[in-house]
């Protein structure tokens, strides 16, 4: 039976996907490297920050970790910058998230850095109800790698204090790097055609939805029968 939900954060929650890729762009621009929005779309989007600079500078080196970092570093400011003072919230998302807090414990398993989550959630007071935050620093590997799920599942057992299987537990995700780590961990699947479409994820998921505002909990108890 559905135990929890684990929401990704980038592309689920949050329509900050553009804005990622912006100020990917804007940095490595200022390294003279070009990076394409098709690109990111295509190579880069399912990478945390030190993935997807490491990514580009492979080809060029590679790049060293401290260059990566002071890299990472400068793109978090910027992305600050390009989210100050608006809400990045896809429609209907804190609904969804509050009436899902209601029924069962949720999670987040994201590739963003745990300050830009939290920076979201606390403004627009959604981070109680979450149980569990896993982080791009939280884990040695991020998705497509089973760990940030992992990780989630251990804390919502601890938090719980009784065993919960995977196969009880929902992930929402938006892309086949999310999905295929979810998919590993051995959580049910649910894609999110918000930054890819709806038939490039259908064979990825146990469910694809337009988006999350059309989430249905009782459609989520389907996929974990008792």
């Amino acid at each position: 039976m559905l135990r929890a939900i684990v929401f990704d954060f980038d592309g689920v929650i949050a329509n900050s996907e553009p804005l990622h890729f912006q100020a990917f762009r804007d940095v490595l621009g200022e390294e003279g490297v070009a990076l394409t929005e098709a690109d990111y779309y295509a190579h880069y989007l399912g990478f945390d920050d030190v993935g997807v600079f490491q990514a580009m500078g492979a080809a060029r080196g590679p790049w060293t970790r401290s260059r990566v970092d002071d890299l990472v570093s400068r793109k978090a400011v910027r992305l600050e910058a390009l989210e100050r003072d608006v809400s990045v919230l896809f429609p209907g998302a804190a609904a969804v998230i509050r009436r899902a807090a209601a029924a069962m414990p949720i999670a987040i398993a994201s590739g963003a850095r745990g300050v830009e989550i939290r920076r979201v959630l606390e403004r627009e007071r959604l981070d109680a109800c979450f149980t569990a935050i896993v982080a791009a620093e939280d884990t040695v590997v991020s998705k497509p790698a089973p760990d940030p799920y992992l990780r989630a599942l251990g804390l919502l057992r601890a938090a719980c204090g009784e065993p919960l299987a995977a196969s009880d537990c929902v992930a929402i995700e938006d892309s086949h790097w999310g999905l295929e780590s979810a998919r590993a961990a051995g959580l049910r699947t649910v894609a999110v055609a918000h930054t890819y479409e709806a038939a490039a994820l259908s064979g990825a998921a146990d469910l694809v939805i337009a988006s999350l505002e059309s989430l249905d909990l009782a459609a989520l108890a389907r996929l974990c029968p008792a």
